[in-house]
């Protein structure tokens, strides 16, 4: 757009101003200053130079926010000129007044959505419509506002730094970013801060590199820390927006511990019999280091041992095992002393001003040839152990040899009838108890056993020494109750009065004796406690108008505490009934009887009403069983439903007209039961005759008879209101062939002609062809 000028608000974007616009130059006439060639130069006139408009995100304004203002040279101010916009967002995002050029946003735009729209605008005859100058291209773009915290790569990071550090080792570097503008202004601009970790550890503002900040941190001291970090824009400014992220720093280790045994000083003993590579004892130096930093190489670095034994390292414990190397002889020699040097394998040369990194200790092994019963050191031995000891853990040692020249070794055990439970475990060689199971104090604060010793060679010479081991206390049981309470409370009471005084014990006991804390579980508008700090606390009510009506009784949840380390507690439940009182505030009832009693109802009434409804009960009883008795029986009587049924009358009886088995006379012609129509569903009474004349005039199909009688039935109104299906097994009676029955045959059946059944109907066909047949075989 060459004559296009554009307006801008000048206070709010004078930079704009500056950067997108350029003066116009009007054409003229320039002569060649220089004279070559007698040239007339010609400048052409030239219009406003722009390309960017510049617009505030998140607008909160109610009217269209302004943009700036397009204006073309060609533009007289006579109404002819329309402007039209085009390209992103136009028409939906901005819109342009075509008479005066105005640019508007319509909506709030946001700059981390999109940070430009590019548009084209052009200036159009208003009547033809034909454009008065090319369309040009120009860009507006979102200034950003600061409305995105940062934001941490990680919300939570893991970093590790070796223990004993100097001050300014790295240790993890944090990253945010801002999704706002960095280009402009400050409000992507971030500074790192430190919230929660000094003064162990600092972070570089800029950079976000966290560095320690204390020298000589020990990692047996503390080996984690947390530290809080923070990120915030506008250079950190008040009114910035800020993100936190939070790094976990592991202090590693490093081998600034040496070695050393406890002891300066070990007794072991070994049998003269012992076979080479056989263990005599173990010994070992401790290490505060973990891992490699805590390895330890043990060897024999004096000593008159003449080479007869031998140390290793067990890797998993790190242990110095001694072992026999040659046969001992305890003729020929009894003592033998070691010099024993423990030393870290890997050393860490930034911390040898802290060493020497080994140590030494003496190991006196006595050789043991016992002939007489061993003897203890010490009778009885007494043993203290924890009660939290756990299982396997060395509790005490007891120690026995052969006061003999010979100096037997002896083996230890534990004599089983003092230790039913097995409960505790000895090492057979060197004495040392230990727990097979966890001990109780509560259950047993004393036990005695008794311990075993054995000589090797000669098992017959033993000797027993009493163990007295005590159990001490640790606090693992929470205090109750002492007692069960029976607490009462008035209707009439008043608020703050006194109803229960309480106390707790517990099965624990600490050195400085017991201190219980009360208080409620939680707050109740009914009764408060008071802790009076001697083990007993006081129940207290907190208002008056007790009623049994409402609630007769209150469950109160107490908790008790102790003193001791780590803190037990328990949840103690104090029931409380409301009781009716005198004025005296002594208890008159509690019992439901009073409280009907309150109400009006005596004893004799509440008699009265429970009898009338037992009688109501018993006439309803009884009505219900008259009415089941006065029911009809049905006609067929079935195990499962009745409403279906099938009858079959399968007995032939006597014959055809054999009616002693059963009323054949339903079987007869419909013409002889018009007379007599009896129901179904019950017995008749009276039988019908032995024998009836049989109809043989009329001969009616077995179809109409079927259908005659299911029109009866249809039409009775004494049948059973159910269904039911009934099958008559009778041909009928009045038949042409007359009886059939073989026993008023003749002798012979040659004298018999059998063609006249073929003419009976399709009934007796099935009997033409058996008898037809048969009577043509025998022709033949």
């Amino acid at each position: 757009m060459n004559r296009f000028l554009l307006l801008f608000l000048p206070l709010l974007f004078p930079h704009a101003i500056s950067v997108g616009l350029l003066a116009p130059v009007r054409g003229r006439q320039l002569n060649d200053p220089s004279g070559e060639g007698g040239k007339t130069l010609q400048r052409f006139k030239r219009g406003w130079m722009w390309n960017h408009f510049f617009l505030l995100e998140e607008y909160t304004g109610n009217d269209y926010q302004y943009v700036g203002k397009l204006h073309s040279d060609m533009d007289k101010g006579d109404g002819t000129v329309k402007y039209v916009l085009s390209g992103e967002g136009a028409g939906s995002l901005f819109l342009i007044d075509e008479n005066s050029g105005d640019l508007h946003a319509t909506k709030r735009l946001d700059r981390e959505e999109k940070a430009f729209y590019t548009l084209r605008a052009q200036a159009v005859d208003k009547k033809t419509d034909w454009p008065l100058e090319p369309e040009t291209e120009f860009i507006v773009k979102i200034h950003d506002i600061n409305d995105n915290e940062p934001k941490f790569t990680k919300p939570m990071y893991t970093a590790s730094v070796p223990e004993m550090s100097e001050v300014g080792t790295f240790v993890a570097r944090v990253t945010a970013t801002d999704a706002d503008d960095a280009t402009y202004g400050n409000s992507a601009k971030l500074v790192y801060s430190i919230l929660q970790g000094q003064p162990y550890f600092s972070v570089e503002p800029e950079s976000g590199i966290i560095r320690t900040a204390l020298s000589n941190m020990n990692r047996k001291n503390r080996e984690k820390y947390q530290v809080l970090i923070q990120a915030k824009d506008m250079a950190g400014q008040t009114g910035g927006l800020s993100g936190t992220t939070t790094v976990n720093i592991t202090l590693t280790d490093v081998n600034d511990s040496p070695p050393r045994f406890p002891h300066s000083s070990y007794h072991l003993s070994i049998l003269e019999s012992a076979e080479i590579g056989s263990a005599v004892g173990r010994i070992k130096a401790n290490d505060g280091d973990v891992g490699e930093n805590a390895e330890i190489q043990y060897r024999i670095i004096d000593g008159d041992t003449g080479d007869m034994f031998d140390i290793v390292t067990d890797k998993m414990t790190q242990e110095g095992i001694i072992s026999v190397r040659k046969l001992l002889d305890y003729e020929s020699r009894r003592t033998y002393t070691l010099k024993v040097e423990a030393a870290n394998s890997n050393l860490d040369y930034r911390f040898t001003h802290l060493g020497p990194f080994k140590d030494a200790a003496t190991v006196k092994i006595t050789v043991q040839d016992v002939e007489e019963p061993p003897v203890f050191g010490t009778t009885p031995y007494v043993i203290e152990v924890h009660e939290d000891t756990a299982a396997g853990r060395v509790v005490g040692v007891v120690t026995a040899w052969d006061p003999d020249a010979t100096d037997h070794p002896v083996r230890y055990s534990i004599d089983r009838h003092t230790d039913l439970e097995r409960l505790f475990h000895i090492d057979s060689v060197n004495g040392s108890i230990s727990t097979l199971k966890s001990l109780d104090r509560e259950m047993s604060k004393w036990h005695n056993i008794s311990v075993v010793a054995t000589e090797i060679s000669n098992p017959r010479q033993i000797s027993r020494v009493p163990v007295f081991i005590k159990v001490l206390d640790v606090n693992d049981n929470a205090p109750e109750f002492a007692m069960f309470y029976e607490t009462i409370v008035c209707e009439n009471v008043k608020a703050g009065q006194l109803i229960q005084t309480i106390s707790a014990v517990d099965t624990d006991e600490p050195l400085i004796g017991h201190k219980f804390v009360f208080a409620l579980s939680t707050a109740n508008p009914n009764f408060t406690i008071l802790d009076n700090e001697d083990n007993t606390a006081k129940i207290l009510t907190r208002r008056g108008g007790f009623s049994r009506r409402e609630m007769s009784v209150y469950l109160l949840r107490i908790i008790i505490s102790d003193n001791d380390y780590p803190v037990q507690s328990s949840t103690n439940t104090l029931t409380v009934r409301v009781c009716a009182c005198d004025g005296g505030g002594n208890v008159r009832t509690c019992s439901l009887e009073a409280l009907l009693l309150s109400a009006g109802l005596s004893t004799g009434a509440l008699v009265a009403i429970l009898l009338c409804i037992i009688i109501l009960l018993m006439i309803v009883v009884l009505f219900a069983a008259l009415r089941r008795q006065r029911k009809k029986e049905p006609l067929i009587f079935s195990k499962e439903d009745v409403r279906d049924n099938i009858v079959s009358y399968n007995d032939e009886g006597g014959g055809e007209e054999d009616t002693q088995a059963f009323d054949i006379g339903t079987l007869r012609h419909p013409e002889v039961m018009d007379a007599t129509s009896l129901r179904r569903d019950i017995i008749p009474e009276v039988l019908f005759p032995l024998r009836r004349t049989s109809i043989i005039e009329e001969n009616p199909d077995v179809r109409d008879f079927i259908n005659s009688r299911l029109q009866d039935n249809d039409s009775d109104p004494t049948a059973p209101p159910y269904d039911s299906l009934a099958t008559y097994a009778y041909e009928g009676s009045g038949s042409i062939a007359e009886s059939l029955s073989s026993l008023e045959s003749a002798p012979a059946d040659a004298d018999h002609e059998y063609d006249y059944l073929s003419n009976w109907g399709p009934q007796f066909k099935k009997l033409a062809d058996m008898y037809i047949g048969k009577n043509t075989g025998k022709d033949v």
